[in-house]
């Protein structure tokens, strides 16, 4: 049977509607074996509290993230730093943000109210959350804000605190025990931002105590790697005793037999993915390997005043072999409407990709 020319061309134009249709198809974060657990990392939050009209795009991310607890077996979550634009800022310049630091510390505490008592986070301090309007000083108001005592599920794996630039324990330093699902022991230690050296001493001292000796360590802190993957060397910060990431790496890192993990932000480029990230692989002394991975997001979604980062989030799966892990950048922004779900999934290499542990 002949169809007429008109019915042909629109039989095609159906069959490319509905190919197009398969390929913008949403599929929502799934693990991808039901034996897996999950952590996620939240990039750099400081453009989304410095605006008010931002801040619910961040409240929406955390609220993703408590309702794909179980699903997804999530079990940590990591913030990479800066978690205001300004630290002590009184009169807002209406161009670099536009509430007060008062009013920022105040809305990111808020976005994570919604994992107390549910899950553990841990939080880099950045350098914005230094000093006035970036690290002029050390003092910070995160103890303020995040005390040791404020998550529940924190306070479980608490085991190592080191103290802050006015000699008070508090969280911009300290090292948080985890026992996967599967069995592996995980020791988690937040750095703060170009670690003084007393800090770096500290945390070489636990990596290197005999009750971790079987942990698998990994080190959370602001600044590491540039968007080349380089350990940064230096930067124009008005700090005299601070580490960047080739010191880390020299005298924390690579001297180390158990660390394994180095998870960062802080690099960005005004709607300009791979601006935002890195990845390497190196060995520490004891022969294992040590991924390292920089994850942000804040430029993405209109540059630097835009709407904070389009609400992308890191979605790591470790998978029940005790090795392999699946790395995944999704945005629960996009995916919360039919209209914009399509973009909800990052699939350059350098956003979707595997690495195994040793």
């Amino acid at each position: 049977m002949r169809f007429p020319s008109y019915l042909c061309v629109a039989i095609t134009f159906l069959c490319c509607s509905n190919s197009l249709s398969a390929q913008n198809e949403y599929t929502p974060p799934k693990l991808s074996n039901p034996d897996s657990w999950s952590m996620i990392i939240v990039p750099d939050p400081q453009s989304y509290v410095k605006f008010g009209r931002n801040q619910g795009v961040l409240e929406l991310m955390t609220g993703w993230i408590s309702d794909n607890l179980d699903p997804l077996n999530i079990k940590m979550v990591l913030c990479t730093g800066d978690l205001v634009e300004q630290n002590e800022m009184v009169v807002p310049d209406n161009v670099n943000g536009n509430l007060p630091s008062r009013d920022q510390w105040i809305s990111i505490s808020r976005a994570f109210e919604r994992l107390d008592g549910k899950v553990p986070y841990v939080l880099a301090a950045g350098n914005h959350d230094f000093g006035y309007k970036s690290i002029e000083h050390r003092r910070s108001n995160y103890n303020k804000y995040f005390p040791a005592h404020r998550n529940s599920e924190n306070v479980k794996q608490i085991r190592e605190v080191g103290k802050n630039f006015e000699t008070v324990p508090t969280l911009e330093n300290a090292a948080f025990e985890f026992v996967s699902p599967h069995n592996r022991k995980f020791l988690f230690m937040n750095v703060e931002f170009a670690p003084r050296d007393g800090i770096i001493d500290w945390a070489s001292s636990v990596a290197n105590n005999e009750k971790y000796k079987d942990h698998t360590l990994a080190v959370l802190t602001h600044s590491y790697l540039n968007a080349k993957s380089e350990h940064i060397e230096s930067e124009g910060y008005p700090i005299t005793d601070g580490n960047y990431g080739k010191a880390i790496w020299n005298k924390l890192v690579q001297p180390s037999e158990n660390i394994q993990l180095v998870f960062s932000g802080h690099i960005g480029g005004a709607d300009n993915f791979k601006a935002h990230v890195g990845f390497r692989t190196d060995k520490n002394a004891g022969g294992k390997k040590v991924n390292q991975m920089t994850f942000n997001a804040q430029a993405m979604g209109g540059g630097w005043h835009g709407n904070g980062g389009d609400g992308w989030i890191r979605i790591l799966e470790f998978l029940p072999d005790g090795k392999t892990v699946h790395v995944k950048t999704f945005s629960p922004l996009f995916a919360i409407s039919p209209t914009t779900q399509k973009f909800s999934w990052s699939s350059e290499s350098f956003n979707k990709f595997t690495f195994e542990l040793d």
